[in-house]
C-alpha cells in the first residue's frame, strides 16, 4: 500500500501529471473517468497567488471526485512560496506540490521550478520553510538534475527528505535537457532502491504504454508512476496500464465512435466549468490530440480549431464518426 503521509493510494498508483493548460478541470475528469489515481492542479505561480491574480486562484478549484488531488506551486522566493501555500491549504488539497522541474526559460532563469536545481541550499531551505508552514503533506516534483555533468538528484533526494517531504517524483531527464532525448530511469531507480529512502518514490517520463509502466514498476521498483504528455490525447491510458498490470492483457482500443463520444463529453464539460467562449478555445488542442494519426483529416482539423460555434462542432464531431467510424 502506498501512502502520502495518512493518504492510501493502494498498489501501484497512477499519477496524471500537471500540465500548464492542459491538466485543467475539464481533462482531470476525463482521466478520473479512466482510473487516474492521484492528480494536480496546473501549476501556480506563488507570486501571483499571494497577489490574488485572478489566473491563479482560478486553478486553485478542486471538485470531490478529483480527490485525492494537490495543489501544485512554483516560485524563487521562500516567503512567497510560504505564503501562497498556507492560501493553497485553505482549498483543502490532499497534499501542498513544490514545483522544482519545470524547464522552461521564463520560469526558470528567475530561479523557480528546474531553475532551483542550481541552489540545492535554497531548494532545501524553501521545502522545510513550506513543511512547517502547512499542516498537510508537502511533495516535491524535480528532476535528475541541472545538466549531464550535475545529476545530484541522490543527494537532492536525500536531503528533501529530511526537510519532510512525503513523496518524490522524480523526471528523468536533467534541466539541460528539456525534453529531449529519452528520460533515464536508472538514477530514479538507484533513488528508490537507496537505503535511506523511505518516502514514496514516483517516477515520471516517456511512460506512453502499458509495456512501459510495467517495466517502470518491475525494473525500477518505484512506488507509483506519473503520466504526462502519454495521457494527452490517450487519457484513456490509466485504464490501459490497469488493465495490462492486473491481466497482462491490453485492452481493446477505443473505436472511432468512442473517441468521438469521449471529445463530446470533455467538450460538454470544458464549457460547463469555462463558459462556452473560453471552453470552446480550451477544447482546441485536445480536439486535435484526440484524432491524432487520423489520415487525410487536415480539413476536419483545420475546421475544429477555427469553429467557434458549439453546435457546429458538434456537428463536425458526428462527421468523423461518419468518415472515419
Amino acid at each position: 500500500m502506498v501512502k502520502i503521509g495518512d493518504i492510501e493510494l493502494g498498489e501501484k498508483p497512477l499519477f496524471l501529471a500537471p500540465m500548464e493548460d492542459v491538466t485543467d478541470p475539464s481533462f482531470r475528469f476525463i482521466c478520473k473517468q479512466f482510473g487516474a489515481d492521484v492528480m494536480y492542479t496546473e501549476f501556480i505561480s506563488s507570486d501571483g497567488l499571494i497577489r490574488n491574480a485572478k489566473k491563479s486562484t482560478e486553478k486553485l478549484v478542486i471538485y470531490d471526485y478529483e480527490r485525492p488531488m494537490g495543489i501544485q506551486l512554483y516560485g524563487h522566493l521562500v516567503d512567497a512560496m510560504v505564503e501562497s501555500a498556507k492560501i493553497a491549504e485553505t482549498r483543502n488539497p490532499e497534499f501542498i506540490d513544490i514545483n522544482f522541474g519545470c524547464p522552461v526559460k521564463k520560469i526558470s532563469r528567475r530561479g523557480a521550478g528546474a531553475g532551483i536545481l542550481c541552489n540545492v541550499p535554497l531548494m532545501v531551505e524553501m521545502t522545510k520553510a513550506i513543511v512547517h508552514a502547512v499542516k498537510i503533506p508537502v511533495t516535491v516534483k524535480t528532476r535528475l538534475g541541472w545538466d549531464e555533468e550535475n545529476k545530484n538528484i541522490l543527494e537532492i533526494a536525500e536531503r528533501l527528505q529530511d526537510a519532510g517531504i512525503k513523496a518524490l517524483t522524480i523526471h528523468g531527464r536533467t534541466k539541460a535537457q528539456f525534453y529531449k532525448g529519452s528520460a533515464d530511469w536508472t538514477l530514479i531507480g538507484e533513488v528508490k532502491n537507496n537505503p535511506r529512502i523511505y518516502i514514496p518514490i514516483i517516477g515520471n517520463g516517456d511512460v506512453v504504454t502499458p509495456e512501459g509502466a510495467e517495466e517502470a514498476f518491475n525494473t525500477y521498483g518505484v512506488d507509483g508512476i506519473m503520466i504526462g504528455r502519454g495521457a494527452v490525447g490517450t487519457p484513456w491510458i490509466f485504464r490501459d496500464i490497469k488493465t495490462y498490470l492486473n491481466t497482462g492483457k491490453l485492452s481493446v482500443p477505443l473505436t472511432v465512435s468512442e473517441k468521438v463520444e469521449l471529445a463530446k463529453l470533455h467538450f460538454k464539460r470544458s464549457m460547463e466549468i469555462k463558459g462556452e467562449k473560453v471552453g470552446v478555445y480550451e477544447m482546441r488542442r485536445h480536439f486535435s490530440n484526440y484524432f491524432k494519426g487520423f489520415e487525410n483529416f487536415r480539413e476536419i482539423r483545420l475546421r475544429l480549431l477555427t469553429e467557434s460555434k458549439p453546435d457546429e462542432i458538434f456537428m463536425i464531431l458526428e462527421k468523423i464518426k461518419d468518415q472515419w467510424g
